[in-house]
């Protein structure tokens, strides 16, 4: 990992955080192997049904303490935060966008697909972006303007590998989405390019689509069902550093913490921006989800 020029935070800052992201990855792992040993994982369901497990708030307060060690000054707008400690987050321009455990309900289904999300947020856009997957002992780090790396735990020390973002190939497109995803943006998005190109749809969960978007392995991630911004923020981040670009269904990039509500507006996450065939996917995409 090689950082050149201003950085949003110290190498050593950002170091730490690849650590406590495996911290927090422990705790996940020790509850995931433990339910697969008697099936057991309590379940709760938060106001809005979603699922919330032990292993979500042992990461939570796993980075919760460690990023205030590390970064004392900076806020921390998590998943799992108390309303009471974000009330004022109209008021930050710089803080911690985080969830702890992206991917509840893979987690609990045993599908391995789920990640931690940390980005760092800085006058409304991602300038810093970690995911992190626990069963792979890899992190995946996004600094727009400066790169994108993989980093795998191996022993004591990290392996690192560049990520970067594919070309838009001739023939072959993949899509890369999640099997729960099926609404009328998303059949127009496959109509529309699959009039030419032979469309490969790679299913995953939670922000791994994200990761293989980054590292060359897809072509575009189109999001048009619910999702909230620390689903979102790392990854928008972790892609734009890999050469990618993420936008909303107005083309413009999404601002974060800056409307009344958490949830994430629809998306097009692109490995290959330059190409005009995006404008036009977003020109034509119904008014009205279905």
């Amino acid at each position: 990992m090689d950082f050149r020029g201003q950085q949003p935070l110290p190498r050593e800052t950002v170091l730490a955080i690849v650590d406590l992201c495996q911290k927090a990855s422990e705790a996940i792992v020790r509850f995931y192997e433990a339910s697969a040993g008697d099936g057991s994982l309590a379940v709760q369901r938060k106001a809005d049904r979603s699922p919330l497990t032990e292993a979500d708030l042992a990461s939570h307060e796993t980075l919760e303490s460690g990023l205030r060690a590390l970064t004392p000054e900076l806020p921390i707008l998590s998943e799992e935060s108390d309303h009471s400690s974000i009330k004022e987050r109209h008021q930050w321009r710089r803080f911690w966008l985080v969830d702890p455990l992206d991917g509840t309900r893979e987690f609990i289904e045993r599908s391995g697909e789920f990640t931690i999300n940390i980005a760092l947020v800085d006058d409304g856009r991602p300038v810093l972006g970690f995911i992190h997957e626990p069963l792979r002992g890899i992190t995946n780090i996004g600094v727009p303007g400066q790169g994108a790396w993989r980093a795998t735990q191996n022993g004591a020390a990290l392996r690192w590998q560049t990520l970067r973002t594919r070309q838009l190939p001739e023939r072959e497109l993949v899509v890369l989405s999640s099997h729960r995803h099926r609404n009328e943006r998303l059949a127009a998005t496959l109509e529309l390019l699959s009039e030419r190109y032979h469309l490969e749809r790679r299913n995953s969960g939670s922000a791994l689509k994200f990761c293989d978007l980054a590292a060359g392995r897809g072509d575009v991630y189109p999001r048009f069902s619910l999702c909230s911004e620390w689903d979102v923020a790392a990854g928008d981040a972790l892609v734009n550093a890999a050469g990618g670009q993420l936008w909303g269904v107005d083309g413009q990039p999404l601002r974060y913490n800056a409307r009344d509500t958490l949830l994430s507006p629809h998306f097009v996450a692109v490995g290959d921006p330059r190409q005009s065939l995006w404008e036009e996917l977003l020109q034509h995409l119904p008014e009205v989800d279905g």
